[in-house]
């Protein structure tokens, strides 16, 4: 069937339609908006979903472009080539794509797209947010982008259901916020990937720490320690937990659970479980806490947690404990007393009556490594603290910094530096550090790091 059949006035999404050609008075060079709304909408008239559905984009793109061209003539709509093509290469994304974010996506330079509304598109390029000149139509127009996300990943977002966590195919990770708590029109949050695989030599470029402290990383990650990974939003936490994993041995079977699957790992013997919201009923929902269970009996040799928010830290503990060792997950705090902290108060959160000091022990006996991230300033995620978890001493828990960030200045292109501070005290997992042929490494990374 062609892509040219006929489509009902109910398939159409809503834009504005002239009956016959306008002429509107314009700046010179500035193409007047009304007819191009016509054509845009006389050219979707013309199209067949069907047909356009199982269509490549390029092919649909030469189909759109010869198009616009027969319906410009006949409707005497003045229109060069450039102006053609970009008509054509808006209808397709539209059709195929998120609209008009489709060249945020593609441009690499963009890390985050924070849409507020239908004209007001932010993005941020090297830690620094800036206003876009990319607009909707409208609001509906936003709308359709926001339900097409979350349809692609089995999800709904509406008035009955405002918000919804979603993914789009290159991972990158998705926030709706629907009317009638958006007052301003749809808001999307897009935080991208970049399809560049970043490991540690990526982030040692970039300035996110130096060689000993990645290497130190890489021993810990080898060594099967367990490490939690704390940070604000925005801060590089999943970016460095996707870096650590890299280094998870390619026989051992790892399991991952999140809220919406974003973590990238390179390993043949993957295992991902993703959250499902409850039903229009309110039935069937599947939290992050039901996943770690489950994924007990699934004969893990770690799980990684893509983000402990709740009552799933006490199962993490738990797993951590139970010979899972090597596991990893991530935490909103600002500092690794925080992340404890917060840690000790999810526990409660799902588990009310357990006492403080016996959840301060599952703690101590489960993690070993928390390694704190932070957005500066300047706009650079760096590395700022690798913090060992070393014992109990009455009801406080011990930590001992291994490396700490230390600014020093300001460079004359405005970026911070500083030097790592290091303890070369004895850590509390030498032995495991033993087993693996591994000590000599870690204490020759830790003189190195001293040095530099």
């Amino acid at each position: 069937m062609s892509a040219f059949g006929r489509r009902t006035a109910a398939d159409l999404p809503p834009a504005p339609i002239a009956a016959t050609p306008v002429v509107v008075e314009a700046t010179p060079g500035v193409r007047a908006a009304a007819p191009l709304a016509e054509l845009r909408q006389l050219c979707l008239t013309r199209l067949d979903p069907v047909s356009i559905a199982g269509m490549a984009s390029d092919r649909l793109a030469i189909e759109v472009e010869r198009l616009l061209a027969d319906i410009a003539t006949d409707k005497r709509i003045q229109l060069n080539g450039r102006e053609q093509r970009q008509l054509a290469a808006e209808l397709v994304n539209d059709m195929l794509g998120l609209g008009p974010l489709e060249p945020l996506l593609e441009d690499e330079t963009v890390a985050d797209i924070m849409v507020n509304g239908p004209d007001k598109v932010f993005v941020e390029r090297a830690g620094r947010v800036y206003l876009s000149n990319v607009k909707f139509r409208d609001a509906s127009h936003v709308a359709n982008i926001c339900q097409r996300i979350a349809a692609d990943v089995g999800r709904r977002v509406d008035e009955s259901s405002p918000m919804a966590d979603a993914r789009l195919k290159d991972g990158s990770r998705v926030n709706i916020v629907f009317p009638p708590l958006a007052l301003d029109g749809p808001y999307i949050s897009i935080r991208k990937f970049s399809k560049k695989r970043i490991d540690f030599a990526r982030l040692v470029e970039y300035g996110s720490m130096t060689a000993p402290v990645a290497r130190i990383l890489e021993i810990a990650g080898r060594c099967r320690l367990n490490i939690i990974i704390s940070g604000g939003t925005g801060s590089g936490k999943t970016t460095l937990l996707n870096a650590v994993s890299q280094l998870i041995d390619a026989s051992e079977r790892v399991i991952t659970v999140e809220d919406a699957a974003e973590l990238q790992l390179q390993q043949p013997h993957v295992v991902r479980m993703e959250t499902r919201p409850p039903s229009l009923e309110g039935r069937g929902e599947i939290t992050q806490r039901d996943l770690v269970r489950n994924a007990l009996r699934m004969r893990p040799d770690r799980i990684i947690v893509g983000e402990v928010r709740g009552g799933e830290a006490f199962d993490m503990l738990q797993a951590m404990n139970t010979g899972h060792d090597g596991s990893m997950s991530t935490i909103h705090a600002n500092t690794a007393r925080d992340a404890i902290t917060r840690i000790e108060n999810m526990v409660q959160m799902g588990n009310f009556g357990l006492p403080s000091k016996s959840i301060r022990q599952q703690i101590v006996g489960a993690v070993d490594i928390i390694v704190q991230v932070e957005r500066q300033r300047d706009g650079g995620r760096r590395l700022i603290q690798v913090t060992e978890v070393c014992g109990l001493e009455g009801d406080v828990v011990i930590l001992n910094d291994i490396f700490a960030f230390e600014m020093t200045g300001e460079g004359q292109d405005g970026r911070l530096q500083g030097v790592y501070r290091v303890s070369r005290a004895r850590p509390s997992f030498n032995e495991r550090l033993a087993y693996f042929g591994l000590d000599k490494v870690w204490a020759s990374s830790l003189e190195e790091a001293g040095r530099s």
